[in-house]
């Protein structure tokens, strides 16, 4: 089941047109990430789609509706986390995600299941100012997946986090699509990407240059098509890949490399740009 659906979409800010045609849809559990460096209509995307901003020309469509027709109802089955999502500094972390809890007449329990699930029960009680820059993302996180969305907006939410932080954020995310939750990722982060997406797209200057799954990409611009041989001696050797199938044996080779291309090569080599800027 398609949850989101975006045809020919276009917006402009005065004369300048920040997303250029954009056509993608996203399924019912399914990873989508939009990738782009900062500001190539990456953010634009997601407040259009949460009917924060209008589009230009074109139809875009959640849960089968225009965003400017969704309702409360629908709304409940949306999170978000952006750069844009506040919080009350000055009382604890608890009592931030137990005020959103009452929105939506969720019981303590949940509050205490999903801090838990992060990592952040035993630092309930410290004052959001208190808060590292990782704790008040799964905060964000932790208040974003309350009301079990359907559809999950994540803008960035990882950025500037240490990798352990990232892994749990990345298990649980894999986790929610499993159990058919929509999230539309956007991250300038190719590895990420690459880990969690089982579809994306490549934005540059509100283009879109390629979409596809990331093996998909992968396959599609892996033009030398070789491997790097590493020997128990520490040398190198890289082979066309039709000289390995005819090699008979394998005596003396540690490792076997595939040098494929990342995301990072399919962006520059597609845009003369890169992605993590």
């Amino acid at each position: 089941m398609k949850r989101i659906v975006v045809n020919h979409l276009s917006k402009c800010f005065g004369k300048k047109e920040a997303l250029k045609d954009i056509s993608f849809t996203i399924s019912e559990g399914e990873i989508f990430g939009f990738l782009g460096p900062s500001g190539s209509g990456k953010t634009t995307t997601i407040n259009i789609l949460t009917g924060q901003l209008a589009a230009s020309s074109g139809e875009v469509t959640v849960f089968g509706k225009k965003p400017q027709e969704l309702k409360t109802s629908d709304f409940e089955k949306i999170g978000i986390v952006s750069d844009n999502s506040g919080s009350y500094e000055k009382i604890s972390l608890y009592k931030n995600i137990l005020a959103y809890s009452k929105l939506y007449n969720l019981d303590k329990s949940r509050v205490d299941e999903l801090l838990k699930l992060l990592g952040l029960y035993d630092d309930r009680k410290k004052p959001v100012e208190k808060l590292s820059t990782g704790m008040k993302q799964r905060m964000l996180l932790a208040r974003a997946l309350l009301n079990k969305p359907q559809v999950l907006f994540l803008d960035e939410p990882t950025s500037g986090l240490d990798p352990a932080t990232s892994r749990v954020i990345h298990d649980l995310l894999l986790a929610l699509r499993d159990a058919g939750t929509s999230i539309f990722l956007t991250t300038h982060d190719m590895h990420e990407a690459t880990l969690l997406c089982d579809q994306l797209a490549l934005l540059d200057k509100g283009l879109l240059v390629e979409q596809g799954s990331p093996s998909e990409l992968i396959t599609k611009y892996n033009h030398r098509k070789k491997v790097r041989l590493t020997y128990e001696d520490g040398s190198h050797e890289e082979l066309d890949f039709s000289e390995l199938t005819k090699r008979g044996d394998a005596q003396g080779i540690e490792m076997i490399h595939s040098c494929e291309p990342t995301l990072e090569d399919i962006f520059i080599e597609l845009t003369g740009g890169k992605l993590n800027v």
